[in-house]
């Protein structure tokens, strides 16, 4: 708890002008595209029970954030706010993505900002749902 608000403290006095400028990772790029490689396909092993269409091909997954300690991040979306796989389906997306060798740990939030809608699906989601 102390050391919290060490950081906290140490934080509210950081210069306005740092450098804000995204650093290069610990994590080799060779392996980060593997690694992105390997989430991707595990992602694609996941389906919406309604749809004949995985989560990545559907545009569900909004972003997948890599830290340097190899734990992924990944902010997702459902079809519809109502959707009744609501509270199984980032169980789903975690549970794939812990199978990816050379990650650590996996969380999933949920999000509907922006609210899906079709256009963010693929052309390969489109053609397997006859959305031309």
């Amino acid at each position: 708890m102390a050391e919290d608000a060490n950081m906290m403290e140490n934080a509210e006095t950081v210069p306005a002008s740092v450098d804000e400028t995204p650093r290069a990772s610990a994590i080799p790029q060779d392996e980060i595209d593997q690694i992105t490689d390997d989430i991707i396909a595990a992602l694609k092993t996941v389906y919406d029970p309604e749809i004949p269409v995985d989560v990545y091909e559907l545009g569900l997954i909004y972003k997948v954030d890599i830290s340097d300690d190899r734990d992924v991040v990944i902010d997702m979306t459902l079809t519809a706010p109502g959707c009744p796989v609501a509270g199984t389906m980032p169980i789903m997306v975690e549970d794939a993505v812990r199978t990816v060798e050379g990650i650590a740990d996996v969380r999933v939030n949920m999000t509907f900002d922006p609210p899906w809608d079709p256009s963010r699906m693929s052309e390969e989601a489109r053609v397997a749902l006859n959305m031309f």
